[in-house]
């Protein structure tokens, strides 16, 4: 019976894993096409340019980029230890601070809260937090015990 969950388990990561695997090859195939018409437009105006000689810039995330599911696995930690429901804003700063950014940061914060947002409208509709209207225009979050 274990050995059923473990290969269900195995079988959805395969399926998601070659899933996204398409989608980037499609991606890339985008990006030769949009590199491609580039170069030609570049030619256009300088025939003898060569654009083999543009070296390509290095691509680094920020710092406030989350691996897949992180983000939501620290939300609910925060919810579980919380004594009582919470807004976003209050959730994204507990996810900077344990995530070590900049606390005093007001853009980070700002998107932090947005994306708290969606992540956790996305764990109410799998069902694992329920939201209820607070003073104002606030929502308070809380997990489903």
């Amino acid at each position: 019976m274990q050995d059923a969950t473990i290969i269900n388990g195995l079988v959805t990561r395969r399926s998601e894993l070659a899933g996204e695997l398409e989608h980037t090859q499609g991606r890339v195939k985008q990006l030769v096409t949009d590199l491609e018409n580039l170069d030609a437009t570049i030619r256009l105006f300088d025939a003898d340019y060569r654009v083999e000689a543009i070296k390509p810039k290095g691509f680094r995330p920020p710092s406030d980029w989350a691996n897949r599911g992180e983000m939501s696995r620290i939300i609910l930690d925060v919810l579980r230890q919380a004594a009582e429901p919470l807004t976003s804003q209050d959730i994204a700063k507990e996810l900077i601070a344990t995530r070590g950014l900049d606390a005093g940061d007001t853009k980070l914060l700002r998107k932090m809260t947005k994306r708290c947002g969606v992540a956790l409208r996305h764990q109410r509709d799998n069902g694992l937090v329920r939201s209820q209207q607070a003073e104002g225009m606030f929502m308070v979050w809380e997990v489903v015990r």
